[in-house]
């Protein structure tokens, strides 16, 4: 049913033909086209109805969260098909192998360690070794290896994952190393990607940064910066979470290397605060390992909430929440089926300790049960324990067991099931603390640094992915525009996931009303593209004069319709007088259809890993439903002017990017999404005549080109550059229109045009071949509308 509301979503569609002269129906004055354009700049961009905005208010979450449900219900139903070790073991054996696959390449064979001790530490009846190994080549990794001062013939093997909030010299780690050295244990503890001597930021304490009343939290920062690896790992394939496995995978090899270790007796622990999840996943893909102790991993979390309902079994989270850091959201979780309860019963029938900081409901929590049922399938029930603290993450010390990685009250039990597992004899007596300072626990020396040249993520990932384009180009060297076009929109459509519209779209509202004198028609359109997503769209054009054989201007930014109506009325009103029509429509989590959790950075771009279409493919989905309605209009001319823009202001040359995460005053974040989902729709749509960006990305490589990134996650497409990078995507285009101006870096500077032309000299051959006029690059955003009409100035 078609109801009439006022209410603005914007979408640009400019309808674009007649000569560049004055049209008839466009007012002589000067005066009245400012009118125009201050009509435009102050006009409402309201679109839903207050029913409307309840109905669909945090849409995209309710949609993420609707497929997260479905996932969970899905999960439970194959439980109940699980009912022998065989099926169990089928199952395992696909979740382990997509597991994998979702990490990203592990290296084909592993490089020599090249250990280097770089110092010692005496202790009472322990050693310290601080030590330096590689697992790939200029990548190493700096650790602690606690072993007994006067070494058994045979000795078990501890692999000790440190949380997210502090690295391998944090005191709770210093003691359980020094606790099982002296008990006859190797106690490998290793700083993780990221973090420790391995961070990638300069900020260590707090001398490090001295702006005043900044929140600045040097201690937090290692959690922080992980984004930025975390976002240049998935533009290239691989994942943070699978570099630390390989990390860890190799510290077994280290143990494995040294006299008289036991190969049957190797263990590995995952802290509190996300080393869990990398210790499940390594046991889960590492056979060498004989038990794990992941924390808070698979099953309930610190967040919830005691006692589960009765009806648990149906209503738990399976799948899991969506964290802004992004190890625990592994891409395609929820598709392929490795959910984290998954991954921590995939170390099965071998030792398991399910561990808890706080409190749990042991009687009630689903995923208890289905580690025992699947336990007992290999008659292994003695393999399996818990341990657990008390309170909960709400609540303060000593009420709640609050620890930085594992503490002694959860440490007790760890001990009794070691004790029966491995012989490994401590109790809590035995627990012993001489806690030392960082610097003794220094693995890369200044001597070593400077003979070893270690290297950062993004230098390797940097390498990696300038080869693969040269191999990538040249291999597409000499194809025709229409061959390139067909590889590129079949590689980004394995990139992009699901960006097919969903059938008919369907108009829940359309209110028209008339503006300057009637001389304006507005539309304000919510059009329906799903069953739960509405996309809010504001329609334009002369009400007299109007020339239907122009292609349609459609007009997409981050900011979306309120912000193209305040800050380009001027370009609009020039659309207008020249008789073009103009559809700007806020695409889900764009201007007005952000919800509460759409800050570009947060935990919903992270769910979306979860399935196979990834934030910007939800989006260009949507945009391409906004040209299925367009077209299917008898109004509409059957071609359309694509415009991309972003709003937000570039950061200057001399900008200094060293500064910490989650303060304030930092550098401002582009926001590339608008010139994204123009090009994409230009590549997908075979109507699209002319694409417009106004400061867009420049490239996907060059966010690899800093430690420090400035772009939001929202718009990171995993993989990516295994396949191509922008350029390649704008040599796609080819012959038609396309214009770049004011084209930003990943620190979202601008860049000069000289920049843009190398960058972008892939597009440039392509367009040689076939219109070399077609193809612009821009610095000053002049003359828009003048461009969008040029080619059809005789028409």
């Amino acid at each position: 049913m078609l109801a009439k509301r006022t209410s603005l979503l914007v979408v640009f569609v400019t309808f674009l033909s007649g000569p560049m002269r004055q049209p008839s129906h466009v007012l002589a004055q000067v005066n009245e086209k400012s009118e125009l354009a201050t009509m435009i700049a102050s006009m409402s961009s309201a679109v839903l109805s207050d029913d409307q905005k309840a109905r669909f208010a945090d849409q995209t979450w309710r949609n993420l969260r609707a497929r997260g449900d479905m996932v969970n219900r899905r999960d439970v139903t194959n439980w109940r098909g699980i009912e022998s070790r065989d099926a169990w073991d089928r199952m395992r054996e696909q979740c382990v192998k997509r597991l994998r696959l979702a990490l990203g390449t592990f290296p084909e064979r592993r490089v020599d360690l090249n250990v280097r001790i770089t110092g010692s530490i005496k202790g009472d009846g322990y050693l310290i070794e601080n030590l330096v190994y590689r697992t790939r080549p200029g990548f190493w990794v700096t650790a602690n290896l606690y072993s007994p001062a006067r070494p058994p013939k045979s000795m078990p093997g501890i692999l000790i994952v440190h949380s997210h909030h502090r690295p391998k010299t944090q005191g709770e780690l210093q003691d359980m190393g020094m606790t099982w050295a002296r008990s006859g244990c190797l106690v490998l503890v290793i700083d993780m990607v990221g973090h420790g001597e391995r961070g990638e930021h300069p900020f260590r304490g707090e001398r490090d940064y001295k702006k005043k009343d900044s929140n600045y939290r040097w201690w937090r920062q290692d959690y922080y910066f992980r984004f930025d690896s975390n976002v240049q790992l998935h533009l290239t394939g691989e994942s943070l979470m699978g570099w630390m496995v390989w990390d860890l995978m190799c510290g077994v090899d280290l143990l494995l290397s040294r006299p008289g270790i036991d190969e049957k007796r190797l263990i590995i622990l995952g802290a509190v605060a996300g080393g869990g999840d990398i210790a499940a996943v390594t046991a889960a893909l590492d056979q060498r390992i004989d038990a794990a102790v992941p924390f808070n991993f698979g099953g309930p979390q610190p967040e919830t909430r005691f006692p589960l309902p009765e009806d648990a079994e149906l209503r738990f989270n399976y799948l899991g929440g969506a964290y802004w850091e992004g190890t625990r959201n592994l891409r395609r979780t929820a598709v392929d089926g490795f959910l984290h309860w998954a991954i921590v019963a995939s170390i099965a029938p071998r030792g398991l300790i399910y561990a808890h900081e706080f409190s749990w409901d042991r009687d009630r929590d689903p995923v208890w049960k289905r580690l025992n049922r699947i336990y007992e399938f290999y008659d292994a029930e003695q393999q399996i324990d818990f341990t657990l603290g008390r309170g909960s993450v709400r609540g303060s010390p000593p009420e709640s067991s609050h620890c930085t990685n594992i503490g002694p009250e959860h440490r007790l039990r760890i001990h009794q099931a070691f004790n029966r597992w491995f012989d490994i004899h401590v109790t809590a007596e035995d627990e012993y603390s001489g806690r030392r300072e960082v610097d003794e626990l220094r693995s890369m020396t200044g001597a070593a640094r400077r003979e070893l040249k270690p290297k950062s993520v993004r230098e390797i990932l940097t390498n990696d992915v300038q080869a693969n384009l040269v191999a990538v180009r040249k291999r597409r060297h000499g194809d025709s525009p229409a061959d390139r076009r067909k590889e590129i929109r079949a590689d980004w459509s394995l990139l992009l996931g699901d960006v097919q519209p969903r059938g008919e779209v369907e108009v829940l509202t359309l209110d028209t009303e008339y503006a300057l004198r009637r001389s304006i028609v507005i539309e304000r359109i919510a059009l329906q593209v799903e069953a739960d997503i509405v996309v809010p769209m504001i329609l334009m054009y002369p009400r007299s004069g109007r020339k239907k054989q122009l292609p349609v201007v459609v007009a997409v930014a981050q900011s979306g319709k309120e912000q193209f109506l305040r800050e380009r009325s001027d370009d609009i009103a020039q659309l207008l007088d020249r008789g073009a029509t103009i559809c700007i429509p806020d695409v889900r989590d764009a201007g007005t259809s952000r919800g509460s959790r759409g800050d570009g950075n947060g935990s919903m771009s992270y769910y979306a890993l979860f399935f196979e279409t990834p934030m910007i493919g939800y989006r260009l989905r949507d945009l391409r439903a906004v040209l299925q309605y367009l077209r299917r209009r008898d109004d509409m001319h059957q071609k359309f002017a694509l415009w991309g823009d972003s709003f937000t202001e570039p950061n200057a040359r001399e900008t200094d990017f060293q500064v910490p995460k989650r303060v304030s005053g930092r550098p401002r974040f582009s926001e590339p999404l608008g010139g994204l989902l123009a090009m994409l729709a230009g590549l997908f749509e075979d109507d699209v005549s002319a694409v417009y960006v106004h400061g867009g990305l420049s490239s996907y490589s060059n966010v690899l080109a800093s430690s420090y990134v400035y772009i939001p996650h929202d718009v990171v497409l995993p993989g990516v550059l295994t396949r191509s990078d922008l350029a390649d995507l704008a040599a796609s285009l080819a012959p038609r229109r396309l214009r770049l101006d004011g084209v930003v870096d990943g620190l979202n500077r601008t860049l000069t045009l000289d920049d843009v032309r190398s960058i972008y000299e892939p597009a440039s051959k392509s367009y040689r071949t076939v219109s070399p006029a077609s193809l612009s690059f821009t610095i000053d955003q002049a003359d828009v509308a003048q461009w969008l009409l040029s080619p059809h100035a005789s028409d």
